[in-house]
């Protein structure tokens, strides 16, 4: 038994999220909308929280689909709304920092200037043709953007995106046969990205190689579930954290995609995706999309640092 015990994972940690704060009655919007028609079945949704950034004063700002909003969060959890507009905004990165750059499934890559309140566009369309519907975005350290094209793509339609635009405007298709491509994230070294497949239900590894091309994707790991990964994230210990909606948890996985810590949110959350803040930067907060929420734990190690545009 000795001998076997070697080849037995060892128990994740199991740790339950907080309440942060939650979206005051007065923001919310309870009738029905073209977004949620297509995809939530015509559930009433009066908010769909996505896209969690912090700003360098510790505000954290989060996407509401829906309904259009964006969103700003003090550190005591009162909300302010910075823009409402026409479109239906998803992940989101600062630019500099004044501009948070935005994936908008209705409009392609916008920008919205955190102090004025406007939204411009950014990228709407690549060589005259709309995306499918653009979801997450990552910058590395030469400022090249990785972002998504998820569109209605799935396992019976693996036909979402994964592009990188580089600071010369140059913009590189990566894989085109995705089913549901969502969250991304780099590798500490930058040498690797983490794709979220939400309808695969897994997490791809996809190596970035010298000459700008990709080769040798694999699946990193596999969730189960009704909804698979959605957000993720990296910490400086090299461990990568998925945001798991359909069970309401947060994946922390090792190198070898061993889950470490699984983070539990309160029964019935949709756990969309997460970022790193507080003073140390090492507490994870996520959004609890259908519920108006944002969750929150310490963790012992806080996120790698997020880029921005060169």
């Amino acid at each position: 038994m000795k001998g076997l015990s070697m080849f037995l994972l060892q128990a994740p940690q199991i740790r339950e999220l907080g309440v942060f704060t939650t979206m005051p009655e007065h923001f919310r919007r309870r009738e029905r909308s073209e977004w949620a028609d297509a995809n939530r079945g015509g559930t009433v949704t009066d908010a769909f929280l996505e896209g969690p950034v912090f700003d360098e004063a510790g505000n954290l700002y989060v996407t509401d689909i829906p309904w259009g909003r964006i969103f700003r969060i003090d550190r005591e959890g009162a909300w302010t709304l910075v823009a409402e507009y026409d479109g239906e905004p998803n992940g989101m990165k600062f630019l500099n920092a004044q501009t948070l750059l935005i994936t908008d499934y209705k409009n392609g890559l916008m920008q919205l200037n955190v102090a004025s309140g406007q939204v411009t566009p950014y990228l709407q369309r690549r060589n005259s043709e709309r995306f499918k519907g653009v979801n997450d975005l990552v910058f590395d350290s030469e400022g090249n953007l990785y972002f998504t094209d998820q569109g209605q793509s799935g396992l019976h339609d693996p036909s979402g995106r994964l592009y990188r635009l580089r600071p010369s405007g140059q913009l590189d298709l990566l894989l085109s046969n995705v089913p549901s491509p969502n969250g991304v994230a780099l590798s500490t070294d930058g040498r690797v990205l983490y794709l979220a497949v939400t309808r695969g239900n897994c997490v791809w590894r996809v190596p970035l190689l010298p000459d700008g091309s990709v080769a040798k994707v694999s699946q990193f790991f596999t969730s189960y579930g009704p909804s698979g990964p959605d957000g993720l994230a990296m910490d400086t210990q090299g461990r990568l954290l998925v945001a798991n909606p359909g069970l309401g948890y947060v994946w922390v996985l090792n190198a070898r995609a061993e889950p470490e810590v699984v983070l539990r949110g309160i029964a019935g959350s949709s756990i969309t995706n997460l970022a790193f803040g507080g003073e140390n930067n090492n507490t994870l907060y996520v959004t609890d999309s259908t519920h108006g929420r944002v969750l929150c734990a310490a963790l012992d190690a806080p996120g790698a640092p997020l880029h921005r545009k060169a």
